[in-house]
């Protein structure tokens, strides 16, 4: 009975299943028709579905081996204590890295969105100014903790949803199939833009920092942490092959070149939407649906950064100590934000490159040191990381082409 009325006591896997999937789908997401239109619709999927795969199963591993400690062990301790001070440290610094740099990248796409809303209701507020208060209400409910965050990142993820489906599910009838399906013009070849995509398709499934504080919310339960990370992620996937379809299904590909010549953001894709659509309510949908991509990725990714901070520095769970963390996890990337106002999507790009190191090759190091044994999905997330990291740097010295400018 005892058994039984814990069981019921454990939270929902979707609350969970919200926190990987707020963290996964954001802001990031707009990023990803621009730098697919070079590959094209197949290439993208293909490239997608990999990248999940990749990424969920070094999830999957992660948490095997948290599992392992003692709630509340964080990403820091685990690495410190298999695999030494040294790729602490280094994991560590690739951590705050990405994690910070994503802080920023949100920080900056959610300034000018927030102050154009916030001016059309009739209160003037400069950019900088929306940052801050909308950095401090983000920090208010991370500092309230994961419950906070979870009903929070619900809410917006499902706000997403129907805003998607209300918003693309009419475009969806309006898809230009033989557009979306077609070859290569003459003489052309989709397939040499695509190894440059892995980079971008790493950093959209990126949800790594929050599994040791999933771990501590179901108590060490394996099975809810693992539906909670498949379902999270499922979702994720099955939001961006929406977003796809009904974005380059309304695009034709030479469309984006003009696109990326104007920055390649949210503000610039959403302006050729418009213009291709001629839909009169389109602008203001699409601005209501970047604000709850931009705040639940802001969430998820400031939640795994508060996470790692904490475990990092030692501090406790009072307060004032979670006060602390909160100035170090919020403070830094919005100065930045204020001071180097563009710079999301190449943001974007670095965070790729970097979490190749703590959300792939670390975690099946973690796990080869933990089985003590090589085995397959280890072998697989070595290659997986290796494909990624040199996509990067072919796509960094420009031996990989680019399309329309990028």
């Amino acid at each position: 009975m005892t058994e039984m009325t814990l069981s019921r006591r454990q939270p929902s896997v979707w609350w969970g299943a919200m926190i990987i999937c707020g963290t996964v789908v954001g802001a990031g997401m707009f990023t990803l028709p621009v730098v697919m239109a070079g590959a094209w619709f197949g290439w993208a999927m293909v490239l997608l579905l990999i990248s999940w795969g990749g990424m969920l199963l070094s999830g999957l591993l992660f948490m095997r081996v948290s599992l392992k400690y003692p709630p509340g062990a964080g990403y820091d301790t685990l690495t410190k204590d298999l695999l030494g001070r040294g790729w602490a440290t280094l994991n560590g610094l690739s951590i705050l890295f990405v994690l910070g740099i994503l802080t920023y990248a949100y920080i900056s796409a959610s300034g000018p969105v927030y102050q154009q809303s916030i001016s059309q209701l009739g209160l003037p507020i400069s950019t900088a100014e929306a940052k801050i208060v909308l950095t401090l209400c983000v920090a208010l409910v991370v500092w309230l903790g994961t419950t906070g965050v979870s009903r929070l990142m619900t809410f917006c993820v499902l706000a997403k949803i129907l805003l998607l489906i209300v918003l693309f599910g009419g475009l969806m009838t309006q898809v230009n199939v033989p557009s979306l399906l077609s070859g290569p013009a003459a003489g052309e070849h989709y397939w040499p833009y695509a190894l440059g995509v892995l980079p971008f398709c790493l950093a959209s499934f990126g949800y790594h920092g929050n599994i040791t504080g999933l771990v501590s919310y179901y108590g060490g339960n394996k099975q809810n942490i693992t539906r909670a990370l498949v379902l999270g992620t499922l979702l994720s996937l099955a939001l961006y092959l929406f977003w796809l379809t009904s974005t380059m299904g309304n695009l034709p590909r030479d469309a984006f070149p003009e696109i990326v010549q104007q920055g390649g953001d949210i503000a610039a894709l959403m302006a050729a939407l418009r213009d291709h659509l001629h839909v009169n309510a389109l602008a203001l949908m699409m601005s209501i649906f970047s604000h709850f991509a931009v705040i639940a990725s802001f969430l998820g990714v400031t939640a795994g950064l508060f996470d790692f901070i904490a475990d990092r520095l030692g501090f406790g769970n009072s307060p004032g100590a979670r006060l602390k963390t909160a100035s170090l996890t919020f403070l830094p990337p919005l100065l930045a934000s204020i001071c180097w106002p563009s710079g999301f999507v190449a943001a974007i790009g670095f965070a790729g490159l970097f979490a190749t190191l703590w959300a792939v090759i670390i975690p099946a190091m973690l796990a080869w040191k933990s089985q003590q044994r090589c085995s397959l999905a280890v072998v697989l997330l070595f290659v997986f990381g290796a494909m990624n990291i040199l996509a990067w740097l072919l796509s960094w010295f420009g031996v990989l082409p680019e399309f329309g400018g990028r």
